[in-house]
């Protein structure tokens, strides 16, 4: 019955044999090592594991680890428990109905089952091993006896005659026991090192799938983000088109009406040339010389032939004016390219998280460290030499010093904000602590109206950042930041070139309060006014 209650606890619960090559699963459930990973490779392709026994969820496809403990008790139980049906072999003796053999004897080349081999005989020459229906190959093909030692030259199984004369004489031999010993003892080695590289095979293939899934899922953000590109580029093409035909119609009516409003001054010049012409007729068929002299002066043609001559020149000469067409067209083409370079196919810039020990006592920044807001009430942080004084103020945690990135900005809940790059070298208080100085570049914006500034240099923008969202874009090689609008469509605002000797961080500033101390705005200190609490949010692309 013990014997029972044990055969049932090492049956995998999958394949409902015993246990192959037994692996454990972190909720504690063992398979076999082949049932299992079949059924995680069905698992796959809904992306979520679980184990079969408990169907307790894993993130991840998990590891197997092998359970040397519960792998050692299955072999001992097969040792002790060989399973008499699949063998096949059937007692000698037992003549009526097939029983199973449980041992053979060689000397009587007869297998019995337990009750004839209670009355075997017992004497050593009677040789009794497992069931086996080939007792032929148990002996000696020369000498007709059993085989019971091992010829370690020449690597087969002899009996005591071929020991003592013949071709195996004088050879090292061992008893077949010991002979197997050692052999088991190799085999268990070999086993051994294949269970190891069975296990980091399993481990790469793990670490490949994971990575081939990762591939996959950033496939699918490229192809969506390739897909949202080329419709905005058709958009933006689409809208180039209209404005450039249009620009074409513009031109052709205007010149169309020039030429119509010429061409009806020829007309009605044709008809008085046309009255002029019948009236000289006439004169020249008059006979009275008196009426001919004395006729009034006809004028001279002469004076405005010149006049007219320039008038024709200018409206013969106009056209189309395709150079300004072509150069609607190219600027055109040029801010689409402009927002592809900052748009789709560069180096993903990777999670935005600021750097909370830079923050300024005045800004509070989220949990999930990528919202920063002005706050009415002092932080009391503890005060290092990274953080900010006096302008609200704080940097991104990463830093760039190469590659292509670029990130978006929601400034539409702050009514005065300064975004950019800085090197980490950046002043932390004073004036020359506020980004747009000679180590940081930025794009601010007040009381509706943009700047860009780089040390003492700035340009006021014509326009306001109308979709309260900007995007960054860096170039750390070619020293090139941008700064676009998301409008519709993308409207480059700005582009810094320089030759960028440290790491960039992010940087972003709100206005603070008008009577707080050490206010970093340059050139609004008088205008301050009290506004909501700003907030700035960064969002990775």
């Amino acid at each position: 019955m013990a014997s029972a209650d044990l055969r049932k606890e090492l049956d995998c619960s999958i394949c409902l044999s015993i246990y192959t090559d037994p692996v454990t699963l972190r909720c504690g459930h063992n398979f076999c090592r082949l049932c299992i990973a079949q059924v995680l490779d069905t698992q796959e392709g809904a992306g979520v594991y679980s184990c079969p026994e408990c169907r307790k969820r894993f993130q991840q496809r998990p590891a197997l680890q092998r359970n040397i403990t519960l792998c050692n008790i299955v072999g001992s139980f097969r040792a002790a428990q060989p399973d008499q049906e699949e063998t096949g072999v059937f007692c000698t003796y037992c003549i009526h109905s097939p029983v199973p053999a449980v041992m053979s004897c060689l000397m009587c080349e007869a297998s019995l089952c337990d009750n004839h081999l209670r009355v075997h005989s017992k004497s050593p020459e009677h040789v009794l091993c497992d069931p086996t229906t080939s007792l032929e190959n148990r002996k000696c093909s020369v000498h007709k006896k059993i085989l019971e030692y091992y010829c370690l030259a020449d690597a087969a199984c002899i009996c005591v005659s071929c020991s003592l004369a013949g071709d195996h004489q004088g050879h090292k031999v061992e008893t077949l026991d010991d002979a197997s010993k050692m052999k088991k003892q190799k085999l268990r080695n070999d086993l051994q090192e294949l269970i190891t590289k069975t296990d980091e095979t399993e481990r790469e293939v793990q670490s490949l799938q994971e990575n081939k899934r990762k591939v996959h899922k950033k496939s699918s953000g490229v192809t969506e983000r390739v897909t949202v590109l080329f419709r905005d580029l058709r958009r933006q093409l689409d809208d180039l088109e209209e404005r450039v035909l249009r620009e074409v119609s513009r031109q052709e009516e205007q010149l169309s009406l020039a030429l119509a409003d010429f061409i009806q001054q020829l007309e009605i010049k044709k008809a008085e040339l046309s009255r002029k012409m019948c009236h000289i007729e006439e004169l020249c068929n008059m006979t009275d010389p008196l009426t001919v002299l004395q006729e009034s002066h006809t004028g001279d043609l002469c004076d405005t032939e010149e006049g007219d001559k320039e008038d024709r020149e200018r409206h013969d000469g106009r056209d189309l004016d395709v150079a300004l067409i072509s150069h609607t067209l190219y600027t055109g083409l040029s801010d689409i390219i402009a927002g592809v370079t900052g748009g789709c196919i560069i180096q993903e810039a990777a999670d935005i998280l600021l750097d909370i020990n830079t923050a300024n006592d005045y800004l509070h920044i989220s949990d999930d460290m990528k919202i920063v807001s002005r706050s009415d009430i002092c932080q009391n942080r503890t005060e290092t030499p990274e953080r900010f004084q006096g302008c609200t103020q704080v940097l991104s945690r990463q830093s760039f010093s190469s590659g292509r990135h670029y990130w978006e900005v929601d400034v539409s809940k702050s009514e005065g904000w300064r975004v950019g790059m800085c090197y980490p070298s950046i002043d932390r208080r004073g004036d020359q602590s506020v980004i747009g100085n000679n180590k940081s570049w930025c794009l601010y914006g007040y009381s509706n109206q943009c700047y860009v500034r780089h040390d003492s240099e700035v340009i006021r923008l014509p326009d306001d950042v109308s979709s309260n969202r900007v995007r960054i874009y860096l170039d750390y090689e070619a020293g090139q930041l941008s700064f676009y609008d998301l409008c519709v469509p993308i409207r480059h605002l700005h582009t810094f070139t320089a030759t960028f000797t440290e790491p960039l961080h992010r940087a972003v500033s709100i206005k603070r309060h008008p009577w707080a101390d050490g206010m970093g705005w340059l050139g609004f200190k008088d205008v301050f006014e009290f506004v909501p609490i700003g907030q700035i949010v960064l969002q990775p692309h």
